[in-house]
């Protein structure tokens, strides 16, 4: 299983993230949700580099031209509420892509226990397909699991790619066991190094549905 930290590497992307973590900047809601979709822009040119292109032939006004274009488009998958932002930067490139939607949320049994709960899922077939799979926040990765056991409903694809701005330590290693590591590619913002006793990632950003959209009752 391949793992991309893309807070490895000094790029533009830094910016937009040290924006979203910021509780100065991350206040304004439309900004918040604007760099979310610009995190999925990067994540989804940086993927686009591993499809598989063919040639195909280009009329233009004068002549004939030859470009590669992907063979293939993927399905992108998106666990709600707060990956919308997220899964919109996606489809600002992969304009021609299918769209799979879950839903999964924390039922709490008390202030520090909770249950993933999945009610809702809307996908295509994924028989052979190449997945995307999106959520800002990979705290446990007990919500990705479940996303992805929904959507194995749906078929099996031939790769998974999990795009998440921020993980953490504890939910990466959940991943490498419990989905196939010879068709799993891990795109990361950040790796935090924590969770806290709500299970909330250290430094994290906070909760980014609730930045997103609004603090839910």
């Amino acid at each position: 299983m391949k793992i991309i930290n893309f807070n490895q590497t000094n790029t533009l992307f830094n910016q937009f993230l040290s924006e979203i973590r910021n509780i100065h900047v991350q206040g304004d809601s439309l900004r918040f949700r604007r760099n979310m979709e610009r995190v999925g822009e990067i994540m989804a040119y940086e993927i686009s580099r591993t499809l598989p292109y063919h040639p195909v032939s280009i009329q233009t006004p004068l002549a004939t031209a030859v470009e590669n274009v992907p063979a293939e488009q993927p399905v992108v998958a998106t666990i709600l509420r707060a990956g919308l932002p997220l899964h919109q930067g996606f489809l600002n490139y992969f304009d021609h892509a299918e769209n799979a939607f879950v839903s999964a949320y924390r039922k709490y049994i008390d202030e520090d226990h909770f249950d993933i709960h999945i009610e809702y899922i809307a996908s295509p077939r994924l028989d052979g397909k190449i997945l995307i799979l999106t959520d800002p926040m990979l705290a446990t990765g007990s919500s990705m699991e479940l996303a992805y056991e929904a959507l194995l409903t749906k078929g099996e694809p031939s790769h998974i790619h999990i795009a998440s701005v921020i993980a953490s330590r504890q939910a990466i290693e959940h991943i490498k066991k419990v989905f196939p590591a010879e068709k799993t590619t891990v795109w990361c913002g950040a790796i935090d190094p924590e969770l806290n006793a709500h299970s909330y990632i250290v430094p994290g950003l906070g909760d980014a549905g609730d930045l997103c959209y609004g603090e839910k009752e």
